[in-house]
């Protein structure tokens, strides 16, 4: 059992919420708003218990997931405190806007944090989260970064979310392109119009 600390209670956010204490994580919901209209609706389905200012999440977690606008990462540092040890899952994708001056909020943690830092559960849609299984076989998720222990963290969570593996893509100079391949998923799903229910698995002959 882990204590998990979702920034951002969006769909991702709160997809994850709810795979990870179905699988019976502790998990708390970091925001800003507590009561926003928005929290309250995911406040029915996991607990309005869950929910507690960014600086009160982070402190009671060793496991921090960041589910935010890229562009929130530069005031989400300010509340972070001391995370040294602590793992910390990116979950963004810069599509529109990136977080000046860095190229990703993978990069501005590696810069302005002394966690343990992976980028994961960025590279499909919430729906995949939420329910993970295709024709009874679990889709992949895949992972990038340097820090062996938040990869076999978020390969953790990625199994008990019920994917079928978390594959890894590489070390930090990999980040950038998993947030293509994320871009990818978006082309296919939404841009090319095949729809949300399509995820990727690799295949092995």
């Amino acid at each position: 059992m882990m204590n998990i600390a979702i920034i951002g209670s969006g769909n991702v956010g709160g997809a994850m919420a709810q795979q990870w204490i179905k699988a019976g994580h502790n998990v708390l919901i970091g925001a800003q708003f507590p009561l926003s209209e928005k929290n309250i609706s995911l406040a029915t389905k996991i607990g309005e218990d869950r929910f507690a200012v960014v600086e009160n999440a982070v402190r009671q977690c060793e496991v921090i997931l960041i589910a935010t606008p890229p562009e929130a990462i530069l005031d989400i540092l300010g509340k972070l405190g001391n995370v040294s040890g602590k793992v910390i899952i990116d979950a963004t994708n810069v599509i529109m806007k990136s977080p000046e001056p860095y190229k990703t909020v993978y990069h501005a943690l590696a810069e302005k944090t002394n966690a343990e830092i992976v980028k994961c559960f960025n590279t499909t849609g919430f729906e995949n989260m939420l329910n993970p299984v295709y024709n009874n076989q679990g889709i992949d998720m895949f992972m990038a970064g340097d820090s062996e222990k938040a990869k076999n963290i978020a390969k953790q969570l990625a199994l008990d979310c019920g994917f079928g593996s978390c594959i890894d893509f590489g070390k930090s100079d990999k980040v950038e392109l998993l947030e293509k391949f994320a871009l990818s998923w978006i082309n296919l799903a939404l841009i090319q119009g095949l729809g949300r229910d399509l995820a990727f698995k690799v295949i092995y002959r």
